[in-house]
């Protein structure tokens, strides 16, 4: 047969305003394509909830593929081993209670479970603003990466959630702009702020993000390196497992939240 670019470009056209117009109106808007907010979505896509992710980079996987400095290998611990088991992914034991897998298999497995369970991703997306209503977080105001890094005054457009993540890592994206546009807001934290990372300590890391997974103010939570910026913890290195259970607990406590409110 013969090829016609029209109809290629129409088909990419046709095929992505589909998706895109199916998911304004989301149970679950995650912002961040890394491992807590790539697990988050297939645990909560396979319990039958509408997901999309939104990833301001043109890749998924955050920083899982480069494994520790580069060496493209990633170690769990043995509390993690059954989500990787879940998933697929290929491990195995070096020391005792500690596991390592190809960091390539395990971006490109967790990605393609994702979507096959049902969530929707969106890369080169920046989310620029949250929407809040009734003190609530209702949404995300969404726009084109290219359009952020090249300064253009180009009106963004929305994404309505019933509950949103902020797994962003680091930088902390979300939350970031929820309290700026928002004073005096106050987050569910001891300060009411933002606690900020803390140096490098793996076994503490690793339990304080797990364990600051949480809503942070009505309708929005945080995930992983998000968990543990907003709530001060240390922070754990070359050390995924912590990353894939706090995108599990992520899940979790929003499955419950929108069992309980329907």
């Amino acid at each position: 047969m013969a090829l016609d670019e029209v109809l290629i470009t129409r088909a990419i056209i046709e095929r992505f305003t589909e998706k895109l117009l199916a998911n304004l109106d989301v149970e679950v808007a995650v912002v961040g394509g890394g491992v807590s907010g790539l697990v988050s979505a297939w645990r909560l896509a396979r319990q039958g909830h509408k997901v999309a992710i939104f990833e301001r980079k043109l890749s998924i996987g955050g920083g899982m593929w480069g494994g520790g400095m580069m060496f493209n290998e990633i170690v769990v611990q043995e509390e993690a081993k059954p989500v990787m088991d879940e998933l697929g992914i290929r491990l195995k034991p070096i020391f005792d209670g500690y596991y390592t897998a190809d960091a390539i298999e395990a971006v490109t497995t967790l990605g393609s479970q994702a979507v096959k369970a049902g969530a929707a991703v969106f890369n080169c997306i920046s989310v620029e603003d949250v929407m809040v209503r009734e003190d609530r977080v209702t949404g995300l105001v969404i726009s084109w990466t290219a359009v952020e890094m090249a300064h253009l005054h180009v009106d963004p457009l929305v994404i309505r959630a019933k509950c949103t993540i902020d797994a962003t890592g680091h930088d902390l994206e979300v939350v970031k702009v929820l309290l700026r546009k928002n004073q005096p807001l106050e987050l569910f934290t001891p300060t009411g702020g933002i606690g900020g990372e803390r140096s490098m300590w793996s076994e503490m890391g690793e339990k304080g993000t797990v364990e600051n997974t949480k809503e942070v103010y009505p309708g929005f939570f945080v995930a992983g390196m998000a968990a543990t910026a907003t709530f001060g913890v240390n922070r754990m290195g070359a050390i995924f497992g912590g990353m894939l259970l706090s995108g599990l607990r992520a899940a979790d406590l929003i499955h419950q939240r929108l069992t309980t409110e329907g």
